[in-house]
């Protein structure tokens, strides 16, 4: 396998203010603490070592344990490690996809896999261990429930889905399995011999990832919910955390980009088994949303005290709630996340918790060597990829031409002599002007008229490249989205057992290129 790396710019995936971030434009510099380089991390270790505190390593340490119950090859030394002042996160979070949904979810983990890498070669009195935070709490169950392997969608089917999707019971995963075929003993046994989706995530996960130092984390929990509880409570009283990042949505609008995500007073859901709502305040009452479940201020406040658990952040403050949890550095995730996270640092601010420094996870496109034969066949470069079907399907047309489509030069010919037409024509009478200038334009466009039909008869010369051309993008970006957006790892890792070795080679976090990675 060999890789080519292209510029961002050149894929033109991303939006403006991502680009802007990564560039490290000045006017957005005030909505982030460091930038996203490897000089960075030397001042947010200091940042993260002033702040964060011995008692909360050692509740983390407890919850792991607790949470790798039985688990074989656990990763011990990372877990072990965490108890130590001198060791530090770097993370990534990830929805519970059905066998890890698409392609990306393997590529954010494998990047922060390479950042714990590359920290502990630049800072080795340090320890740096690599987690990926499992959004047990999500409840959008349609979101995670299907896979698309070769091109084909699998839908696992539950009966009964609702609540976190953590807790959510494997009903139907035994029919889904048997609907895609051919399964690696690993998911079979993730998926068949667990409770809930958590633990069979955790499982195949650590199964891919587990022997690379990657520790997972269920934030769902009480006794890290502890930790939370004044920030719970100010959120459900006080409202700070929306107006911060109200603050931060306008004046990142002001400069013209677009909000990611919408603040609420409170930004909470109230959960329980088969239940995850949100919490609105409607007079002296605190309503949980589709539920007969409701509090006073001051039950509220007790349920908080005794059950932290059930209180669960929506997307404005779980970025606040894994920082406060973790001794961690940066966050990587994919460009709407890095983007969204870029309107809570006055959040951060408020709460007096570090900012984690933000880095974009790798991105790749995956070329087998059937698609890499046909696209050296047709003479592509690899930013041609990246162009739209109708810019594609011009471009190659025209440069595959034996002659210029383009009538440019005839053109302006014409026009030239319409203008000593209309020389001669005024000098012998005004009126005529009018006349002359109607029939250049009329010239003009049969001009383009006659070149829009020497391109098509050319796109009739060259039929059979162009069906070639355009199925082959069909293959490397399925109805027209990014394949890491869609396929799933295993279209890669049942033909090549080494895939996500593969990946581990090639991926640099902090090296801003897109991928291009192609068999040999």
């Amino acid at each position: 396998m060999k890789n080519t790396k292209i510029s961002f710019e050149d894929t033109r995936q991303f939006s403006d203010l991502f680009l802007d971030y990564i560039n490290q434009k000045e006017t957005i510099k005030s909505f982030y603490e460091l930038p996203p380089q490897l000089e960075s991390f030397e001042q947010q270790i200091k940042n993260k070592q002033a702040a964060f505190s011995n008692s909360t390593r050692e509740k983390l340490y407890e919850v792991l344990v607790k949470q790798y119950e039985g688990l074989e090859q656990i990763p011990k030394a990372s877990i072990e490690l965490l108890k130590a002042d001198n060791t530090f996160t770097v993370i990534t979070g990830h929805q519970l996809n059905i066998f890890s949904g698409p392609l990306y979810f393997i590529y954010k983990i494998v990047s922060v896999i390479n950042l714990a890498r590359r920290l502990a070669d630049a800072y080795p009195t340090y320890n740096f261990v690599p987690v990926y935070w499992m959004a047990t709490e999500d409840h959008d169950f349609e979101e995670i429930k299907k896979i698309v392997l070769f091109g084909k969608e699998y839908i696992w089917e539950h009966p009964e889905a609702s609540g976190a999707v953590g807790k959510l019971d494997l009903k139907g995963v035994e029919t889904f399995i048997e609907s895609v075929g051919e399964v690696p003993q690993f998911l079979k046994d993730a998926y068949l011999n667990s409770d809930n989706l958590a633990d069979a995530t955790r499982k195949f996960v650590n199964y891919l990832f587990g022997k690379e130092g990657l520790v997972i984390v269920d934030a769902d929990c009480k006794e890290l919910k502890e930790e939370f509880k004044d920030v719970i409570k100010d959120d459900l009283l006080n409202h700070n955390a929306k107006k911060k990042a109200d603050d931060a949505t306008a004046a990142l609008e002001e400069l013209g980009y677009k909000s990611q995500i919408f603040p609420r007073d409170i930004n909470f859901f109230y959960l329980q088994d088969g239940l995850r709502e949100r919490i609105e305040r409607e007079g002296d009452t605190y309503q949980v949303l589709n539920s007969d479940i409701s509090f006073s201020k001051e039950q509220l406040l007790e349920e908080l005290e005794k059950n932290p658990e059930c209180f669960s952040p929506n997307v404005v403050l779980r970025p606040l709630y894994q920082e406060m949890i973790l001794p961690n550095l940066a966050y990587i995730g994919g460009p709407s996340e890095v983007v969204y996270w870029l309107q809570l640092k006055g959040v951060f601010d408020h709460f007096n918790t570090a900012f984690p420094i933000l880095l974009p996870r790798n991105f790749a496109l995956v070329i087998n060597k059937s698609n890499g034969k046909k696209f050296h066949k047709l003479g592509l470069s690899h930013n041609d990829l990246f162009k739209d079907e109708h810019q594609l399907k011009a471009a190659f047309v025209n440069d595959n031409s034996e002659v210029n489509l383009g009538l440019d030069q005839e053109i302006t010919a014409l026009e030239k002599i319409f203008e000593g037409i209309l020389s001669k024509a005024v000098s012998i009478d005004a009126s005529l002007k009018g006349y002359i200038g109607a029939e250049t334009q009329r010239m003009v466009k049969q001009m383009e008229n006659i070149k829009k039909r020497l391109k098509k008869a050319e796109e009739n010369k060259q039929e059979t490249e162009i069906k070639q051309l355009l199925n082959l993008k069909d293959k490397l970006f399925p109805n027209s989205v990014p394949q890491e957006r869609l396929e799933n790892f295993l279209s890669f890792y049942l033909n090549n057992p080494d895939f996500i070795k593969d990946l581990i080679y090639f991926f640099n976090p902090l090296e801003f290129s897109f991928n291009i990675l192609e068999d040999e």
